[in-house]
Order: structure tokens, then C-alpha cells, then sequence
């Protein structure tokens, strides 16, 4: 154990100090949402809490495919940068944030003419339905600040820069929570909006990020020699394809695992409306989870693109394997705190004690999937580093689409297990994709380990 822990101890820091920063900036996208469900539990009651899970199962699905387009742009950067190609680093900076603009338009306009006609058509409590439209619709219009903070977020961390939108999505939580109080609850002279108000509170808070994170880019020093070649003119088709070529498989990834959490919710509400509020407890504490994980793997998806662009594949196997240690002890951790604190923290965001019980219930399980899902969110961004997404986005498909959900199908409905069962099928659709992408894993990174000579960890 000990000669392991020295084996790799100095990418155990290089991670540490890249993916800190990240996951703090990851888990602000959560907290965005958890602080909505705790403003609204709070202060607008279940109807509201349930309204708000199911318009995040639906905004899930557009908000990931967003996102993961902008996650293209990352290992190119940090390859490039390890190749010390900064032109080109500024080429796809351009290309990038049109994507992106772009893809924030037209998920919004999909979502406003697409899922607000849809959402009568679910089998969704009338009342549930009617205060979820509004929050929906003002959700989906804040994707497009969102996705141009990303832009410049995944730029800098491509480059090893995360500190700063750390410090930007810590900020922006703030404000969120402090205009979501104001709005829900009327205070200041303001008319109370309830769970209007925490959509407006949202979009307020992404519009701001936007702008100060786009500033920072582009005001700092540290990345004037990038910039020289950024243009909206530089815009063309082959660096567009070379982003949407990682970017798309990303985007189908997230949205496989993503839209079977947001089908497993739509099941769960159509067994009733206090096991909906419910499953929105116990997959608010889990998506936090879930997104520092997330901040692991984004750096490990850094770590890998620069190791990669270098050529140097046995320090990215060495890399890789500090990284998935990292991720298992951190949800091990977890799991404990959800399973000794099942019934305090569903307290957090409801005091209905119905919902609390059966909450309690679901971070058993959630507490028994930690492992699995850090695990293979780790494997996703080790392999998006080196360039690798076409077989791991059909691994997340067959977990999620062909194992996870028909699974908690099957035991949720067809067997009457419940909420509970719907989360053991999810539970097995995580453990197939965690042990498929690290095979997939072992086997590339095997094959290219003889071809470098070794060189020390870099920070």
C-alpha cells in the first residue's frame, strides 16, 4: 500500500491542484438547481418542489447536450497547448463560442416549442404541470449565457487556469440564492413570484457569470498570446467539425445517462406525487455528488489532452490511474455521509416528513452507486482527453437505455417495488458503464504505455 502511494503520489498533486478548483466550479451548476429545490421546499411547498423536479428532468436533457458540445473544446486546447500550438489554441477558441451561441438558441427555441407542448402529455399532476411551465421556460433561456461562460471556462481550464471560474461560480451561487430568496418569498418591496421567481433568480445569475468570465478571459495577461488569433472572422467549417467530433459523443453521453435519471423521474411521477418531491430530494444530494466528480474527471480529461498531445502516454497512464484513485476514496466518503445522514440531510431542502422518509430511503441506494458513478464519470473524461468518445458514448447508451432504465422499469412498475426499484435499475446501468470504460481504459492505455520513456509528473 505504501510503495503504491508513493508509486503515485506526485500525480496524486498535479490532479489534486488542477481538479480542486474544477470541482468547486462543477458543483456551482448543481447548487444552482439544489438551491432552487431548497428555496422552493421551503418557501412554496411540495407542489412546487415536484414541478420543480420534473421540469429538471426535462431541462437535464437540453442543459447536457449543451454543455458537452462545449466540452470539445477542452482537450483540443490542452492538447494543442502541449504541443505548444497557441494559434491554434485561439483558432478554436472562436470556433467554440459560435458553437456554442448557436446550440444555446436552438435547444432553447427546441425546448419552448418542443417540451412546454410536451409537458401536458406525461401523466403529471395537473397542478404539478401548470407551475412547471413558467420555471421551464425561464430555465432553458438562461442555456444561453450559460453555455457562453462555458466557452471561456472550458478555454482557460484547457489551458490548466481553473481558479477563476471557481471563484465566478461561487459568486454567482450567492447571488442566486440571495435574488431566489427575494423573488419566492417577496421581500424588498418585491411581489412574491413563487417558483417563478427562482427561474428569473437563475437566468439573472448565468446572464452575470457570462459576462465576467468572457471579461476575465480577455482582460487577463496570461492569455494574450493565445488571443492573437481570435476572431469571429477566423470562424470555418474544418475546426467547427474537429469540436463537434468530441463534442457531439460527449454531448450523447451526458445525454444518455442524464435523460434515464430525467425517464427514471417521470416514472417515479407517475407512482405519485410525494415519491416525485422525493426522488428530487435524494437526486439533488447525489447530482452534487456527482458533479464534483465531475471536476475529477474534467481534470483528468486536462491532465490526459496534455500528456496525449505530448506524446508522453505513460505518464497518462500513471495520470489516469492517480485520478480514478482520487475519485474512489472521495465517494467513498460520500456514501458514508449519505448513509449516516439519510434522514438530516432530505431536511435540508423539505421539512414534509413524508417526502424526508422516503428520501431517506433512496440515499441508501444512492449511497451503495457512488462508487460506480465516480468511477465512470472519471473514465468518460480520462478518454474524451485522449480524443477517445465514439465507443465509450455507445457503452453509455447500452448502461443507461438498455440495462438502467428497463431494469428500474421492470422493478419500479412491473414488480411494484416503487421509487426504490426505479433506483436499483439505475444503480445497475451505472456499475455496467463503470467497469465497460475502464476496460476500455486499460486496453488503449496498455497499448500505448511501452511507447514514451517515462518523464516526471508535471503540474
Amino acid at each position: 500500500m505504501k510503495s503504491t502511494f508513493l508509486k503515485y503520489k506526485p500525480y496524486y498533486s498535479a490532479s489534486l491542484k488542477l481538479a480542486i478548483p474544477v470541482v468547486i466550479s462543477q458543483l456551482g451548476h448543481t447548487l444552482v438547481q439544489m438551491s432552487d429545490s431548497i428555496i422552493v421546499g421551503h418557501f412554496a411547498g411540495t407542489v412546487s418542489l415536484a414541478a420543480v423536479s420534473l421540469v429538471n428532468s426535462l431541462f437535464m436533457v437540453p442543459l447536457v447536450i449543451g454543455m458537452g458540445i462545449s466540452y470539445g473544446l477542452t482537450p483540443l486546447v490542452a492538447q494543442n497547448n502541449g504541443r505548444r500550438n497557441f494559434k491554434e489554441c485561439g483558432l478554436l477558441l472562436s470556433n467554440s463560442l459560435f458553437l456554442n451561441m448557436l446550440s444555446g438558441i436552438i435547444l432553447f427555441a427546441g425546448i419552448y416549442f418542443g417540451t412546454m407542448l410536451l409537458i401536458g402529455h406525461l401523466d403529471q399532476s395537473p397542478q404539478v404541470v401548470q407551475e412547471a411551465k413558467p420555471y421551464l421556460l425561464l430555465l432553458s433561456l438562461s442555456l444561453i449565457p450559460l453555455l457562453i461562460f462555458n466557452t471561456f471556462k472550458q478555454f482557460a481550464e484547457g489551458l490548466g487556469f481553473t481558479k477563476q471560474a471557481m471563484l465566478i461560480s461561487i459568486w454567482g451561487n450567492l447571488l442566486n440564492i440571495c435574488l431566489g430568496v427575494i423573488f419566492v418569498k417577496g421581500l424588498f418591496g418585491v411581489h412574491p413570484m413563487g417558483i417563478r421567481g427562482v427561474g428569473y433568480s437563475t437566468l439573472i445569475d448565468r446572464c452575470v457569470m457570462a459576462i465576467v468570465m468572457a471579461t476575465y478571459v480577455f482582460r487577463s495577461p496570461i492569455f494574450k498570446e493565445y488571443l492573437k488569433s481570435f476572431a469571429l472572422k477566423n470562424i470555418d467549417r474544418i475546426r467547427g467539425i474537429q469540436i463537434m467530433k468530441i463534442g457531439a459523443p460527449v454531448a450523447l453521453q451526458y445525454t444518455f445517462e442524464v435523460s434515464a435519471f430525467g425517464g427514471a423521474a417521470i416514472l417515479v411521477g407517475a407512482i405519485g406525487l410525494v415519491q416525485q418531491a422525493a426522488h428530487q430530494v435524494a437526486i439533488s444530494l447525489a447530482s452534487m455528488t456527482y458533479m464534483m466528480a465531475s471536476g475529477i474527471s474534467a481534470g483528468a480529461a486536462i491532465k490526459s489532452g496534455n500528456y496525449f498531445g505530448s506524446g508522453d502516454h505513460k505518464n497518462l497512464r500513471l495520470g489516469a490511474i492517480s485520478n480514478y484513485h482520487i475519485v474512489l476514496v472521495f465517494m467513498a466518503i460520500t456514501a458514508l455521509i449519505f448513509t449516516f445522514g439519510r434522514h438530516l440531510l432530505p431536511w435540508i431542502i423539505t421539512s414534509d416528513e413524508g417526502v424526508i422518509t422516503i428520501a431517506a430511503q433512496l440515499l441508501i441506494i444512492a449511497a451503495f452507486f457512488q462508487l460506480f458513478d465516480g468511477a465512470q464519470v472519471v473514465g468518460l473524461g480520462i478518454l474524451r482527453g485522449m480524443g477517445d468518445v465514439n465507443i465509450p458514448t455507445f457503452i453509455t447508451f447500452l448502461a443507461y437505455w438498455v440495462i438502467g432504465l428497463p431494469v428500474g422499469y421492470i422493478l419500479g412498475i412491473y414488480f411494484h417495488l416503487g421509487v426504490n426499484g426505479v433506483w436499483y435499475g439505475l444503480t445497475l446501468g451505472l456499475a455496467t458503464a463503470s467497469v465497460l470504460l475502464f476496460i476500455r481504459f486499460n486496453i488503449i492505455s496498455k497499448s500505448h504505455r511501452d511507447k514514451t520513456i517515462p518523464i516526471l509528473a508535471k503540474d
